[in-house]
């Protein structure tokens, strides 16, 4: 709706408008403020230039009505148009609310080391990712989602280390000495099983053998990723290995020119005249390449693929990373403003109040496995996407096994729900319903099928603006005055039972459509009763 208003507006006036929501519902659909800028170009009071503009509007096929109010402009939809597109949207819901825009982006996101489960924090990114992934799909981006796999320096090689230490321990029932760094958790049994199995129990013994078993190990850890992945519906396009990239590093060095100095027997990148705090190391003294150099070689092929927008979502503690990735991508040639790297907060997390307590298993971290066994995908997906990322969140499990109002997940679904049972106790037909006309809906009905029919606007602005809070809280407002229409409306049995029974199907195709977006199924009947 609002995309076909700003076109009318754009081609009558030859320049965007904006276009906002009056606070009073009263004023109309939408206003906007564009006398004002036009004042001083025309020389006429804003006033004055709003009556002009509204007379214009006069018996226009989009419009019930246009007036000027103190300099702005008010517009209402006509009940032909309000009609017509919600009927159009209920025979084309695969449709609704996509477009078709033409850009690449390459979007990767979670990229977590191969080397453990993924834990909570981890969850927040990944969840953050596969909704903005969702969303430009549905606007018609060529999208692609991809995990880059850090499997190489000196965390793989820990890994290695960890797996024989717990062999040795739980297998080989020697006594051991752990160093201060290693990793722990309940899924170095299998692997540690698994290696007995695949080499023999002298691996776990063999040092030399770090390395080896490592590299085997960290193809099983991926797997226990992205299993954790799938079972929340999070899925990728691509994976690439950092492992693989350092044979270009050469090739992408001498691409670099000037960017690479060599000072003190290393190799640095001049990152400080681009925005960092300091020049970076990109190669040691011994020759070893840094995890920066693997970045710019992993940027550096980025590009190469030749995307329009590449999008990175890393972790909070990354932010100081930016510039430096920044000036790589300079210094290679290309555009950093093409670039655009996106921060993911960390989580607190709470159950009955009290800090959650991590389990033995896990060893020191929360793993996103376990918080979806508690609460369900649906819960955690909804939880992640409902605040900006770039802040951070804490949220109590125990609301959101909430059976009630109090669940913001449960309070969407049972309104979707609702509206189902709502159906199945109207004699009306399927047919009856969508061929009925929605004109001459009352103030309270007018308002439910406006809000309903703003998905697409709210999907567009969610994603440009890369904040996909924006969704669940539309989601949220929406079923909250579905859940109030029902309370004050009679439906069935009433003269205008199949208007507003195909006013609630459209209430109902927007939360199922959004839900989507957020990677959660709609559901048609709930465990409370109606």
């Amino acid at each position: 709706m609002k995309q076909r208003v700003s076109l009318l507006l754009r081609e009558k006036f030859d320049r965007d408008v904006v276009l906002e929501k009056p606070k009073d519902r009263s004023f109309g659909h939408f206003s906007t403020p564009i006398a004002f800028s036009l004042a001083k170009e025309l020389r006429k009071s804003p006033m004055a230039i709003a009556e002009e503009i509204a007379s214009s509007f006069d018996n226009h096929e989009i419009f019930s009505s246009v007036e000027s109010l103190k300099g702005y402009l008010n517009f209402r939809l006509s009940e032909d148009f309000l009609d017509e597109y919600a009927s159009w949207a209920l025979q084309n819901e695969s449709e609704f609310g996509k477009q078709e825009k033409k850009s690449k982006i390459l979007l990767e996101f979670v990229s977590a080391n191969p080397t453990g489960p993924l834990h909570i924090g981890h969850a927040r990114g990944a969840v953050y990712g596969d909704t903005l992934y969702r969303l430009a799909k549905h606007l018609g981006y060529d999208i692609t989602a991809e995990y880059y796999v850090n499997d190489a320096g000196n965390q793989i090689d820990l890994l290695g280390l960890s797996i024989q230490l717990y062999g040795r321990e739980n297998i080989l029932g020697e006594d051991v000495e752990y160093p201060e760094s290693y990793y722990r958790g309940e899924y170095l049994e299998a692997l540690s099983n698994d290696a007995v199995a695949k080499f023999g129990k002298e691996i776990l013994s063999d040092e030399s053998r770090q390395k080896e078993l490592a590299l085997w190990a960290k193809d099983g850890v991926m797997k226990i990723v992205v299993d954790t992945l799938a079972a929340t519906n999070i899925h990728f396009d691509t994976f690439v290995n950092e492992s693989s990239l350092y044979e270009d590093w050469q090739r992408v060095m001498k691409k670099m020119g000037d960017g690479v100095y060599k000072k003190d027997d290393k190799l640095w990148i001049a990152s400080q005249v681009k925005g960092d705090d300091n020049d970076r190391v990109v190669v040691r003294e011994d020759g070893r390449e840094t995890y920066l150099a693997g970045d710019i070689v992993y940027h550096n092929q980025k590009f190469e693929r030749a995307y329009d927008h590449y999008i990175n979502i890393w972790g909070a503690d990354h932010h100081g990373y930016i510039p430096r990735v920044n000036a790589a991508v300079e210094y290679l040639g290309y555009d950093s403003k093409k670039l655009e790297t996106l921060l993911s907060q960390m989580v607190s997390l709470l159950k009955d109040g009290e800090p959650y307590k991590m389990s033995k298993r896990a060893g020191n971290v929360i793993l996103m496995s376990d918080i979806v066994e508690e609460i369900g995908s649906d819960a955690l997906r909804f939880i992640f996407a409902s605040k900006k990322s770039d802040t951070a969140l804490e949220f109590d499990l125990s609301e959101f096994k909430k059976q009630d109002s109090s669940n913001p997940i449960f309070y969407i679904q049972y309104a979707h729900a609702r509206i189902q049972t709502i159906l199945s106790k109207s004699n009306f037909s399927k047919e009856e319903i969508m061929s009925s006309s929605l004109k001459g809906l009352d103030e309270s009905a007018d308002a439910l099928l406006f809000d309903a029919l703003l998905l697409p606007e709210v999907i567009e602005d969610a994603f440009n603006s890369r904040q996909v809070q924006k969704l669940p809280e539309y989601l949220k407002s929406l079923a909250a005055s579905l859940h109030k229409f029902y309370y004050d409306v009679r439906i069935i049995g009433t003269d205008d039972e199949a208007k507003l029974l195909k006013l609630l199907e459209v209430v109902a195709l927007s939360l199922r459509v959004g839900l989507s977006l957020l990677g959660i199924e709609a559901k048609d009947r709930m465990t409370k009763e109606d």
